[in-house]
């Protein structure tokens, strides 16, 4: 119930500020479970995803944010269960495995939910290696993956930033993937490795991102110690499983549309169409 009223309430605001455009919404199911595996940019495409679709979608959350004192933490944890977020820790070791019943628990209950496989915020816009933890949860629960593309919310908020911009977000949602032919076979890291970069790769095709073959918070890591990130020769290795990288036409919100999902959900943007400053302008993957 929270839940909802916190859509009503807060939705709108968000709305007016970010007018969120979404292309491919018909993809996630409208009832049972469902894995929404997206791309993380900024802290509110948290906030900004599930105004795309109808379902209540559910994020599992650092449990730092629930407990947290003063005026300031209560607010912070009312609001995070407000919009759907669950606490896991996620310190490691038996801690990932907590978080990995947490999500089969919601899974179990026809739940939607929503996880991010590179783990944490990309720290510079591109797309780092998947953790294995979305395969588990595939391969265990039997439930859809649908692929999902933030666009622009790094632009609204820059990493190290707490208020955001009023900038406009998309959400590009992908066909959901069906990993059922790995069924019992979710202790083979092998396959939980080509699991996790089949779903890094179909993010990949939706957002143009450039990938980096390493963890977001091993570059995070590097950069706090003033070491570059391609340290150790890591750099753009093409794409997830050693793919090719894909030839991707970059999404962009329709020019006559104002708000998610309104008009035009399946139009081509054309060059004319593509705004100057109202969308991250990344670059175009393109094959070698």
């Amino acid at each position: 119930m929270f839940y909802w009223l916190m859509k009503m309430i807060v939705g709108p605001v968000l709305r007016l500020a970010f007018r969120p455009w979404s292309r491919g919404a018909e993809h996630v199911p409208h009832e049972g479970p469902a894995i929404l595996a997206s791309n993380h940019l900024a802290v509110i495409d948290s906030f900004v995803l599930p105004l795309t679709v109808p379902r209540k979608v559910q994020f599992l959350g650092k449990s730092d944010y629930f407990t947290g004192s003063g005026l300031k933490g209560r607010l912070t944890a009312g609001f995070m269960k407000g919009v759907g977020t669950v606490p896991v820790d996620r310190s490691g070791g038996r801690a990932s495995e907590a978080a990995l019943r947490t999500g089969l628990r919601l899974l179990s209950e026809d739940e939607l939910l929503g996880i991010y496989p590179e783990g944490t915020r990309s720290p510079d816009g591109r797309l780092y290696r998947g953790k294995t933890g979305v395969a588990r949860l595939a391969l265990e629960s039997g439930a859809p993956v649908i692929p999902v593309a933030m666009i622009g919310s790094d632009v609204a908020q820059p990493l190290g930033t707490t208020i955001p911009r009023p900038k406009r977000i998309g959400v590009v949602y992908g066909e959901p993937l069906d990993f059922s032919r790995y069924k019992g076979m979710e202790e083979d890291r092998f396959i939980l490795r080509s699991v996790t970069d089949e779903i890094t790769y179909a993010i990949m095709s939706l957002s143009g991102q450039e990938y980096v073959d390493i963890y977001a918070a091993t570059a995070k890591a590097r950069l706090a110690q003033g070491v570059p990130i391609e340290a150790d020769g890591a750099t753009q290795v093409g794409a997830p499983g050693g793919r090719p990288i894909p030839d991707v036409v970059l999404p962009a919100p329709p020019a006559d549309e104002d708000e998610a999902g309104d008009k035009d959900e399946d139009a081509e943007p054309s060059e004319g169409d593509r705004p100057s400053d109202d969308g991250p302008q990344a670059p175009r993957s393109s094959v070698d």
